[in-house]
């Protein structure tokens, strides 16, 4: 569903859950994770009902993941990093996924 345009090669390695995930530069969090084919990246509060980026452009909330340690974060506006440490949320959490 989600391709790169182009030849670009993913140079980037990113870690989702301790999960080696490649990663083309300049794309969001959200992407990387969606083209990876990551089912879930957080649980509803309520319910417990998994949940994926939906809107992808920061309105809706559905994509909030941990990135090195700060919690609450919309993986559709994070750029990618090299090295960087994504953890899934559950929809309790408050602060840290861990």
């Amino acid at each position: 569903m989600f391709r790169p345009i182009g030849p670009s090669a993913p140079t980037l390695l990113l870690y989702l859950d301790g999960e080696r995930i490649a990663a083309h530069p300049h794309e969001s969090v959200a992407a990387c994770l969606l083209r990876h084919g990551v089912r879930a990246i957080r649980a509803t509060p309520v319910t417990g009902s998994p949940r994926l980026p939906y809107c992808m452009i920061g309105h809706c909330f559905d994509c909030l993941v941990e990135i090195d340690g700060h919690g609450s974060v919309q993986a559709c506006l994070a750029p990618v990093r090299d090295g960087m440490r994504v953890f899934a949320r559950s929809g309790m959490d408050k602060g840290s996924a861990r």
